[in-house]
């Protein structure tokens, strides 16, 4: 298996990558934002994607995003496909778009939302924090990603102060030492519940 910075001769995977994201969302039943071939294939020709690949089997998949004239960059859309999960390649794409994104947007805030104890667990060990949406960019546009989203209604009745994601942010600026190489995994299990009561529950209570 290699991971490498996809180019035009990967714009054939389009399909399985979107196709890919899409049945993942079903299975989960949570907040993952659809994304069409077409989308995909975007990234692809900017080069602001990594593809992992088992020979020509497709693998796994992560792109970048840019926001508030390169101020704000987001590594999303990261998946693996059912027949390779649970075999540590998601760490490893995890990294190589984190690596990516550090060379090509040196000063540029790399952050993220998500509703996933491992995603969250993968930022932390990469240097992210825990922040609040404020922190994050205000781009319109990056928000209009949320829709496809089963949880978009919540982000805005908060006027996209909080949903049930967790933002997460790494600053190229903050050199204060982490006190913990472990997340508390306990603390975002807790804060998930807590969401979910206030937002999800609310309409039944």
């Amino acid at each position: 298996m290699e991971i490498v910075v996809a180019n035009e001769t990967h714009l054939k995977y389009a399909s399985i990558i979107s196709e890919t994201i899409t049945e993942s969302a079903k299975v989960r039943g949570t907040g993952i934002a659809l994304r069409t071939p077409e989308y995909i294939m975007k990234r692809i020709r900017n080069h602001n994607a990594v593809i992992a690949l088992d020979e020509d089997k497709f693998v796994g998949f992560c792109y970048i995003e840019v926001w508030d004239h390169d101020r704000f960059v987001v590594n999303s859309g990261l998946i693996v496909h059912p027949d390779y999960r649970k075999l540590g390649y998601a760490r490893k794409i995890k990294k190589a778009i984190f690596e990516l994104s550090k060379k090509k947007y040196p000063k540029a805030k790399i952050f993220g939302i998500t509703t996933g104890l491992a995603v969250m667990k993968m930022n932390y060990e990469l240097g992210y924090k825990p922040v609040t949406f404020s922190e994050l960019t205000d781009d319109p546009d990056f928000w209009k990603g949320c829709q496809t989203c089963k949880n978009f209604d919540i982000l805005t009745r908060t006027q996209r102060k909080m949903c049930l994601c967790t933002g997460m942010l790494h600053d190229p600026t903050d050199t204060a030492p982490k006190k913990s190489k472990t997340l508390n995994s306990k603390a975002f299990r807790r804060l998930k519940k807590i969401k979910e009561k206030l937002f999800l529950k609310k309409n039944g209570s």
